[in-house]
């Protein structure tokens, strides 16, 4: 791979009064049109109440997905522009062609910024209820691949989705910027999967936007690892987005956890100080007396040691991440990998399967599916029935946004039907989910 055709700034979906807009436009790069764009997008703004650690959390300072995003962003563009200087360094002949540091940046922070899009209602819970509604109700019709999809519901793919499909805002993006979002750049079912590289662990498309994804691949040169199945190597920015949020969660989760006393300040600092080592000043950290200025104190110190060491590693690495022959998280090879790595072990026990996340995901387990059902009935029924479908069936189709309502009459296949189900449930807050659930069920009018 080269870096000149990881950078490609054209447009998927573009038309020509598009690139005549941004050709006209000298005061952004199309990298930071790309990060506008998503600022003011609808799904964007709907992760400000979906779940981060703690669903429907009742404190103001709790991170959403939204807030995470954001932080995720920030970190990301600290990595991009470190990236960038080295790499431009490099090759003197990407300066002549106008790229700068901040390109790099922008890249990686607007791909940070869509990193959680398909996220569903109740995070990882909401993704295993959404499948196993599908595992027990598989549509006519659909191939092996396609009822893959259905059944491994996977918020990456949805996000590369939201992004893509012409279903959704069509936001445009730069072909390197959506190669920089999918960590996962290959199919439901490749036959011959690699469990040691990190990039084929999950799937990061679904057949639906297949096309799309080779389109973004075969245009920023992204290596093919297979004939047979739709798999590439990650775009080397992808790991700069991977860092900044394993950076964000493992930090910041501990972080939230702390202010909401599911572990006691003594617990985060014993934690994170290993990672800040030598630099943390213990005198100078006692006398601050405000126990949130501590917090922050040393969670920034902690981030930032961690890009720079993730920094370091992808330096290094550079030559082998072009080849394709590098495939691991940054974080896990750092320095201070097994410091993350205890409070990775220390936040699965005592943040990630709290009583109250818990209690949380397993209604969740209940709403989801429970959406699914009431709406994929009436779905089926009206394809089948038309207007002769039942009363009920009718009614809830009517209360599907107007788009919905049109994808779901036209779509010719159920596996495109199925689809466009899923894009409303997954779509939806935590709280309308569990609103919508009990109005439908008559449980609240």
């Amino acid at each position: 791979m080269n870096w000149h055709s990881l950078l490609n700034y054209n447009r998927l979906n573009k038309n020509q009064k598009e690139v005549q807009h941004s050709m006209a436009n000298k005061n952004r790069s199309e990298f930071e049109i790309d990060f506008d764009r998503i600022i003011f997008s609808y799904p964007f703004r709907r992760l400000q109440d979906k779940t981060q650690v703690v669903p429907l959390p009742e404190h103001d300072f709790v991170h959403t997905r939204l807030t995470h995003s954001l932080e995720v962003s920030s970190v990301g563009r600290s990595l991009g522009k470190a990236i960038g200087s080295y790499v431009l360094s490099k090759n003197p002949h990407l300066i002549e062609a106008g790229y700068q540091a901040s390109d790099f940046g922008a890249i990686v922070a607007a791909a940070c910024l869509t990193h959680d899009l398909g996220n569903p209602p109740f995070g990882h819970s909401g993704e295993r209820a959404i499948s196993e509604f599908f595992l027990s109700n598989r549509p006519d019709g659909v191939s092996e691949k396609e009822y893959a999809d259905l059944t491994n519901f996977e918020g990456n793919a949805q996000g590369f989705r939201i992004l893509a499909s012409p279903h959704f805002n069509d936001l445009k993006l730069t072909y390197a910027t959506l190669a920089t979002f999918s960590k996962y750049p290959c199919e439901s079912i490749i036959h011959q999967r690699n469990l040691n590289r990190k990039s084929q662990k999950k799937f990061g498309f679904f057949q639906s936007e297949k096309n799309a994804f080779k389109q973004v691949a075969e245009n920023c040169g992204l290596l093919p690892l297979s004939d047979a199945d739709a798999v590439w190597v990650r775009h080397p920015l992808t790991f700069l987005v991977e860092a900044a949020d394993d950076i964000c969660y493992l930090i910041i989760d501990l972080e939230d956890a702390t202010r909401m006393k599911v572990i006691n300040d003594k617990e985060f600092k014993d934690l994170v100080a290993p990672i800040i080592g030598a630099k943390l000043d213990e005198k100078k950290l006692e006398q601050e007396t405000d126990i949130n200025q501590k917090i922050g104190i040393l969670r920034a110190m902690a981030i930032n040691q961690l890009i720079m060491e993730c920094t370091e590693i992808f330096i290094e690495n550079e030559a082998q991440i072009l080849l394709g022959n590098f495939d691991t998280a940054l974080i896990d090879i750092i320095p201070s990998a097994s410091y993350t790595q205890a409070i990775a072990k220390f936040s699965f026990s005592k943040i990630y399967n709290s009583q109250q996340v818990l209690e949380i995901q397993a209604a969740g387990f209940e709403v989801l599916p429970g959406l699914i059902e009431l709406f994929w009935e009436a779905s089926e029924d009206y394809i089948k029935k038309g207007k002769n479908c039942k009363a009920k069936h009718l009614n809830l189709l009517r209360m599907l946004p107007l788009p919905y309502q049109t994808y779901l009459a036209t779509e010719t296949t159920s596996y495109l039907r199925a689809r466009t189900l899923v894009d409303y449930i997954s779509g939806m807050t935590d709280r309308y989910a569990v609103g919508l659930y009990k109005k439908l069920k008559g449980i609240s009018i």
